[in-house]
């Protein structure tokens, strides 16, 4: 006879664990999936200064602090991925690589992973020297000279988390101002230890063994035809001579003598040693987009998100007569729950649904909202 757990819950951040913690509080006894490697995308920041409670933590702290605390009330928790689901009948079936689970409920909390650039060498030298991850790898990089992609608060706080280790800190950005918060951006403008380059855009991951350095499109033609790079006599080389230079094992490194590497009239050669991507994440929902209903992103749509878009669509169609049909099928979902995908007994939370705040408190909240309504749920039949 087949075992049926009240509620299986996929995902070990502080979504999954928030409803983890009240489920099990609620004596339900929730089955967690905390994948493998378990703990989400918390467990890569450094610092947690905004997580009510907690002046400062490490967020793999908190992720353990909230893993004992689901535990202590009853929760099971599993590191292993799940492979496969059935969400269709009304027990809901899962697989991992060894087992099948069948729930009478389920809550998707995923998270979200992150995204690489996918230029040439990029993926050929992830562990020899390019990371998404300053926590993880931060350390193997003392007294280096390091590169970090993106505008956001990730990539400004891994650029500043990268400063305890890294002599030097380039933090590329493809525009010309950052969206990260106010707060963040003040920061990283004090620290000395970190020179922007702005309007540049990595075109190419360079190294044999380990990484040597990046190729960098100049996105701002002003930036790049800067005179005083110019009069520096190391630049004379053309571009497919630096390329070669860059490429070979003894690299160079007087052509950093400027802090920019390698010019040219559309290229900035920098030679680093190790170079972090934080563009950004992407909903990990692949094994559910033939059984709920996601947006174009991949972002998982609830009762709450579809309510919201059908009445701004409605609002945009009275200002503008003109604009292209869309279709919602409200009908899929039950509002009488917020958290509720387009499933029966199916819910979601955090930053699987959440593409507008993405933060640990919001994500917990999500997720304590999403597990009251599984119990409201079990309650009624």
């Amino acid at each position: 006879m087949t075992y049926i757990e009240n509620v299986i819950i996929i995902g070990g951040g502080p979504a999954g664990l928030s409803a983890a913690i009240y489920l099990a509080r609620a004596g339900l006894k929730p089955l967690v999936f905390a994948g493998s490697p378990s703990g989400g995308q918390l467990t890569l920041t450094s610092e947690v200064e905004n997580f009510p409670g907690h002046d400062s933590i490490l967020g793999a702290q908190l992720i353990e602090k909230m893993r004992k605390q689901a535990q202590k009330f009853g929760a099971k928790i599993i590191d292993q991925n799940i492979t496969k689901a059935n969400l269709s009948l009304s027990k809901k079936k899962v697989l991992t690589s060894d087992k099948n689970y069948t729930a009478k409920a389920l809550i998707i909390a995923t998270g979200a992973k992150a995204l690489w650039l996918n230029v040439p060498g990029e993926k050929e030298l992830r562990g020899k020297g390019v990371s998404a991850c300053a926590t993880c790898d931060g350390f193997f990089f003392r007294d280096k000279v390091v590169a970090v992609v993106g505008g956001g608060d990730t990539a400004l706080e891994e650029a500043l988390t990268l400063t305890k280790f890294a002599k030097k800190v380039y933090l590329i950005h493809r525009r010309d101002q950052f969206r990260a918060s106010k707060i963040m951006q003040e920061r990283v403008f004090a620290n000395e230890k970190i020179k922007v380059i702005w309007n540049g855009q990595v075109e190419e991951v360079v190294g044999k063994e380990k990484l040597e350095g990046v190729k960098i499109r100049i996105n701002s033609k002003h930036e790049a035809r800067n005179p005083k790079q110019y009069q520096n006599s190391n630049v004379k080389n053309s571009k497919q001579e630096n390329i070669k230079n860059l490429n070979s094992p003894g690299l160079n490194r007087t052509y950093s003598n400027s802090g920019f590497g390698i010019w040219d009239l559309e290229f900035r050669i920098l030679p680093i040693d190790g170079l972090f991507v934080a563009i950004g994440h992407k909903p990990d929902t692949e094994i559910f987009a033939s059984q709920v209903e996601l947006d174009e992103k991949g972002y998982v749509y609830t009762s709450s998100r579809i309510a919201i878009e059908y009445i701004k669509y409605q609002i945009s169609k009275i200002k503008d007569t003109h604009q292209n049909s869309k279709i919602f099928n409200i009908e899929k979902y039950n509002f009488n729950y917020q958290m509720i995908t387009s499933v029966s007994g199916v819910f979601a939370a955090g930053d699987c649904v959440d593409f507008s705040y993405r933060q640990a408190a919001t994500a917990a909240g999500m997720g304590v909202a999403a597990a009251l309504e599984v119990e409201r749920w079990l309650e009624k039949g």
